[in-house]
């Protein structure tokens, strides 16, 4: 990293605070409405299997979300720290809504989730259902304001500049700015996709460790049927987020297809190497008209081409992660419907089904993450959109400072969630450790259960 200067440094040290951050949210706010399901599933038929899945996967909520507000508490102070133009011009718009995130996961979620842990044997069903309920409503609602501020600058509105002061005229219009109902439905439905994918491969995991019991074989169905089930909405959503995309923001769009010159019928590029230098596209393979024919629903649809801004994003970064998005999504698609057709043929899953489902626990970070770079990227070189650029918001931190910060940033990111990671698998493993089998002694000496 040497030669960068202080810009790209403070760029690179929030894109890695963000980065690691969004993983836990993107689990735990499908995971706190399963929680839910779990629950009255149970209420509702008495079956003991969908208690145990809610007692093992309470314990992911936990730990998902201990790492997600410790996470987040650390990006809070790089407003201040690296980005003091960011509140100084639009602190009157980000303020309240980041006041009210915190207040919905502080007072909301953290409180009921101790409920939801210790409270069980204290209460009611009833009482430690709503406990659950108001959980999971305080996730999303916690996820809505920052999916807000964040649509908000992306397509500021609402507000007027006062003294080089961004100034709120309609909240209405802050908060329902043209962009947010699609960018909070695309990422509600991601998380459901992630928490499924986490759902089903660690469940398979335990069931290729010789879990055969109710809980995680309710649990495996549950996660390969949800993710069956919403990966064709996130295709919709997805469709009608880049319809609105072509039309708030078109460099974006833009970047993300490699088109650089206005041009109707545009092949979508399968694989291409964008180059800012030339402004083209080298070795580029593509399928005629089927970009307008997605982003316009025209066969004959007009695609504005980077040439036509005077400030764009950087292409092959956006072009890339967008590609990356798609591809794991697709795979997402081919994984959860295989493994739904077999479920609902046999009843059960091959072993080969299985090890895929595994390796794809986590399928589910890596399209979001791609998506999010799709999304920040691409908003590029604005902060907010028209209104503040990155640079006019950069601190005055020296590029040693934030040199030494960012290694230490990533050292520890690396670190935890290769804990992360461990520790769910290892739990996955002690859950699947069998009682009672002929072949027991055998088992735990293989598996190292306890």
């Amino acid at each position: 990293m040497n030669g960068f200067d202080a810009l790209t440094l403070a760029r690179l040290q929030f894109g890695a605070n963000i980065s690691f951050h969004i993983l836990f949210p993107s689990i735990n706010v499908a995971l706190g409405w399963l929680l839910l399901f779990f629950k009255l599933r149970y209420t509702q038929t008495g079956r003991q299997g969908w208690m145990d899945a809610y007692a093992f996967w309470i314990k992911v909520f936990a730990l998902s979300f201990a790492l997600g507000v410790v996470s987040g508490a650390t990006m809070s102070f790089q407003f201040g720290t690296n980005w003091p133009g960011f509140m100084r011009v639009v602190g009157n718009v980000a303020g309240p809504l980041l006041s009210y995130e915190i207040l919905t996961a502080f007072f909301l979620e953290a409180t009921f989730l101790g409920v939801m842990l210790f409270g069980r044997s204290r209460l009611s069903e009833r009482a430690h259902t709503l406990a659950t309920l108001l959980v999971a409503f305080g996730n999303t609602l916690s996820t809505f304001w920052i999916l807000t501020l964040n649509s908000w600058m992306q397509t500021p509105a609402g507000f007027k500049m006062v003294n080089g002061h961004a100034v709120v005229a309609s909240w209405f219009d802050v908060i329902f700015n043209p962009s947010a109902p699609y960018r909070f439905a695309h990422m509600l439905i991601a998380s459901g996709l992630t928490e499924a994918f986490l759902l089903a491969g660690l469940s398979a995991y335990r069931r290729l460790n010789g879990d055969a019991s109710e809980g995680n074989r309710l649990a495996l169905k549950t996660g390969v049927y949800a993710a069956a089930l919403l990966i064709p909405l996130q295709f919709v959503a997805g469709d009608l987020h880049g319809l609105k995309t072509r039309e708030v923001q078109p460099a974006k769009l833009a970047a993300m297809e490699g088109v650089w010159r206005t041009e109707r019928s545009a092949p979508l590029l399968v694989f291409a190497l964008p180059d800012e230098d030339t402004h083209s596209n080298d070795h580029a393979l593509g399928i005629p008209g089927l970009a307008s024919l997605i982003l316009t629903h025209e066969t004959t649809g007009e695609i504005k081409g980077i040439n036509e801004f005077a400030q764009h994003p950087p292409v092959a970064k956006v072009f890339w992660s967008f590609r990356a998005m798609v591809g794991v999504g697709t795979l997402m698609f081919l994984t959860s419907w295989l493994a739904a057709w077999q479920l609902r043929k046999r009843g059960t899953l091959s072993s080969a089904t299985l090890r895929i489902l595994t390796l794809m626990t986590f399928s589910g970070w890596i399209a979001t993450l791609a998506g999010w770079y799709v999304s920040e990227i691409g908003r590029q070189p604005w902060l907010v959109n028209g209104v503040l650029t990155t640079a006019e918001a950069a601190g005055g931190a020296t590029p040693a400072m934030l040199m030494s910060s960012l290694t230490m940033y990533l050292a520890l990111y690396a670190a935890l969630i290769a804990a992360y990671v461990a520790g769910l698998f290892h739990m996955a493993k002690k859950a699947a450790c069998p009682t009672g089998s002929p072949r027991l002694q055998e088992k735990q000496e293989k598996f190292a259960c306890r």
